[in-house]
């Protein structure tokens, strides 16, 4: 055969007619599919990049008149902005409410705190829960005794956190020796208080951990270490209270020791007629 000269296979089959023709349209369509795709990549990444900087940018707060304080007596927007750190201006979507409530809670006198961020207009809602005092109270500190106030979850409460409810809680109950350790088994008998006649001046924590309670129709009131059978000591001092007005036939009770509340103890005034019945043979 001669050079240059293209040799054809006589022998092939001839392509259908149209073969072509699909082939340029599948790759139209692919190139197509393609090109859109690109196109909503680019869409969205600017979309979201336009999104998040209006975002970032168009919802800020500014000062303290946009953080909305709610449901305290006592608690103002410059305190919760002092006590949550917040520095203005402040992108809304970059707090985080959560944390927010933890520092409000650990810094406030208050029981509850919800923190919301609001889109229209901006702003940071606050809801708040004042704390109580319901007793006042005194602790040993490393400068020495400081008095406080605690409230209902037997918390302590500075002078400055407790002003609101001065007066009330300085006219009943005296919390003495607070410390943290004992915060439960005090709000549990703060829970117990009323049914346990009411009249209960003062609680004392002792240093060696032995709870005392003074009550004017009681006496004194050994309870014993802050341990778990705190809850079945105030039990079996509830009980004794509906019977003994019948044991001790109207004499004053000088104290009643519930260590063991299984054997409570109870300390009766001393009488004529009580030393001659133990002189007795």
């Amino acid at each position: 055969m001669s050079p240059g000269v293209e040799r054809v296979d006589v022998n092939a089959t001839p392509a259908p007619p149209g073969t072509e023709r699909r082939r340029q349209l599948r790759q139209q369509r692919r190139q197509e599919r393609l090109r859109n795709l690109w196109r909503f990549l680019v869409l969205l990444t600017l979309a979201g990049g336009l999104g998040y900087g209006l975002l970032r940018q168009g919802w800020v707060l500014t000062g303290p008149d946009q953080v909305e304080v709610v449901g305290s007596q006592q608690v103002g927007a410059d305190q919760v902005v002092q006590a949550a750190r917040l520095v203005f201006p402040q992108p809304l979507l970059g707090l985080h409410p959560k944390r927010i409530a933890k520092a409000l809670a650990s810094a406030l006198p208050v029981e509850q705190v919800q923190v919301n961020r609001l889109m229209a207009p901006p702003r940071l809602r606050v809801e708040l829960v004042d704390r109580k005092a319901v007793a006042r109270a005194q602790r040993r500190t490393a400068k020495g005794s400081e008095q406080g106030y605690v409230d209902r979850l037997g918390h302590w409460m500075s002078i400055r956190q407790g002003q609101g409810a001065a007066a009330k809680a300085s006219a009943g109950l005296l919390v003495l020796g607070w410390q943290p350790r004992y915060r439960p088994a005090l709000a549990l008998m703060l829970e117990q208080r009323e049914r346990l006649g009411g009249d209960i001046s003062q609680i004392r924590f002792e240093p060696d951990s032995s709870i005392w309670l003074q009550s004017k129709r009681l006496g004194k009131v050994r309870f014993g270490p802050a341990d778990a059978q705190l809850e079945r000591r105030l039990e079996v001092l509830r009980h004794l209270q509906q019977e003994l007005p019948d044991r001790v036939k109207g004499r004053q009770l000088q104290s009643i020791d519930l260590s063991d509340p299984e054997q409570p103890e109870l300390g009766l005034p001393f009488t004529p007629s009580r030393a001659a019945a133990a002189s007795s043979p």
